[in-house]
């Protein structure tokens, strides 16, 4: 058996090593330009700033922007997207 070969550390794409802070920019850059992005896309990036915005009205802007995407899905996939949530938990 082989030795495992080294791995070169994690660092974000910017250089930056934020990779947090690299995550909310790319989420900023996905909502800001929404009409070039997947619906799926744009749920995760509204995730990421819901969770990790700066502030409040920014979270809460990423929220509504949620349920609007939720809005927009038909039953049965939402449906189908919560019972698979429900197996994972």
């Amino acid at each position: 058996m082989n030795p495992a070969l080294p791995r070169p550390p994690l660092v974000s794409a910017s250089g930056s090593g934020d990779w947090p802070a690299d995550r909310v920019a790319e989420a900023r850059a996905v909502i800001a330009d929404v009409a070039h992005h997947s619906d799926h896309l744009i749920r995760l990036a509204s995730h990421v700033l819901a969770q990790h915005g700066e502030g409040e009205e920014e979270r809460e802007d990423a929220r509504r922007l949620l349920l609007i995407l939720d809005d927009r899905r038909p039953l049965r996939a939402r449906r189908s997207d919560d019972d698979d949530a429900e197996v994972r938990r």
